[in-house]
């Protein structure tokens, strides 16, 4: 199986005005961070209605951004920072013009999704820069961690050590068989790490789904596996390809780095959410801690699953209120139903959580497995 890292962008240490010169370029690109976490909070809070709303309270600063991209080319060796911060940005403007053009009358709720596919890939182009620039550093830390500059110094260690930072291994980065992967690069290999398996949505990739957990798993040192499905989503039913896959891919984590036996997670939402509870519990399954968030639940899931499985299993269920899709019940009887077969439930109700994921989610799930 081949293996592609995303190269870190460096610069040379030894210049004496080195430290003014990053400062310049960080206030150049930062308004990029402010635009894609204005992105973030849309992609969280997104609905059909009140969509205007919420785009007019939360819309982009695409201005600043549109004057960066507009700069004159920088000296060398700042030079190689360029591509990126351009790359990275007209991806973010793609997604800031998509969501305007969504809110022209008629409205086109379905042109905001599509548009936010372009939010992950400014995210891949941004993040080799987080070795060297500060701003980005911080901005893929989750925001309790925005001060901890010690981890950041950490992180920001110039060339990071091997099998570290986002990696593809498979043939082709968009495959269906191709595994994304995130590792710390504090990671020490004498030390056990967590592993996060986060599954992305019915018509999605796991190359995009990475980008949900990225700053939770890297302020806390996780492994984040993020697979895609073999079919056209996770194999809630019939043949059952996805389960003996993320098995694979497991052993392979296993050999290549350092796990903590006793946190393997298998989280998703949605129909991905319906899958950790169809995969996960399992007689077999490897996974020691199971995170739905919004799923669709069947009370047969539990009557059917082998009692040595499910006593004392972790589950964190999360669900929102305003849901539309699966309504706030159905994950309200899954926790009774799972504490009743004998599982260690916590459930958690998000008072403004609809049918978007924000990285949120992600680090009160990883706090979770990590407590």
């Amino acid at each position: 199986m081949q293996h592609h890292t995303l190269a870190p962008c460096a610069i040379p240490t030894h210049s004496p005005s080195m430290p003014s010169a990053i400062e310049q370029v960080e206030a150049l690109v930062s308004p990029l961070p402010r635009t894609l976490e204005a992105l973030g909070v849309i992609a969280r809070h997104i609905h059909p209605i009140g969509y205007i709303h919420l785009l007019g309270r939360v819309a982009p600063s695409h201005g600043e951004l549109r004057a960066a991209l507009a700069m004159p080319p920088w000296p060398d060796p700042y030079s190689a920072l360029r591509p990126l911060l351009d790359e990275a940005a007209d991806h973010a403007l793609a997604a800031v013009d998509a969501l305007h053009e969504a809110a022209a009358l008629p409205e086109d709720i379905g042109r905001a999704w599509r548009g936010m596919r372009a939010i992950p890939r400014a995210l891949e182009a941004l993040y080799p820069l987080a070795g060297v620039l500060p701003v980005v550093n911080r901005f893929f830390l989750d925001p309790a961690h925005h001060d901890d500059r010690e981890l950041q110094t950490r992180l920001k260690r110039q060339p990071p050590p091997p099998d570290t930072g986002v990696m593809v291994f498979g043939d082709d980065p968009d495959a269906r068989d191709a595994v994304w992967v995130y590792v710390p690069e504090t990671c020490d290999p004498a030390t056990p790490h967590p592993v996060v398996f986060a599954l992305h949505g019915g018509s999605g990739r796991g190359r995009a789904y990475l980008w949900s957990w990225v700053a939770a798993c890297r302020s806390r040192g996780a492994i984040l596996v993020a697979p895609t499905s073999l079919g056209q989503t996770w194999a809630i039913q019939g043949d059952d390809r996805d389960t003996p896959h993320l098995a694979s891919i497991l052993a392979f984590v296993r050999r290549k780095w350092t796990i903590d036996p006793q946190r393997i997670l298998l989280t998703g939402m949605s129909d991905r959410g319906a899958f950790s509870y169809t995969s996960g519990l399992l007689a077999g399954s490897l996974f020691t801690h199971l995170a739905p968030v919004a799923a669709a639940f069947h009370p047969m899931l539990a009557a059917t699953a082998e009692g040595e499985r499910m006593n004392g299993l972790p589950i964190h269920i999360i669900h929102g209120q305003r849901d539309w899709i699966f309504h706030v019940a159905r994950a309200q009887e899954a926790q009774q139903h799972l504490l009743r077969a004998g599982a260690a439930v916590t459930y958690r109700e998000i008072a403004d959580l609809r049918d978007g994921y924000g990285a949120d989610l992600s680090t009160m799930i990883l706090d979770w497995l990590l407590a």
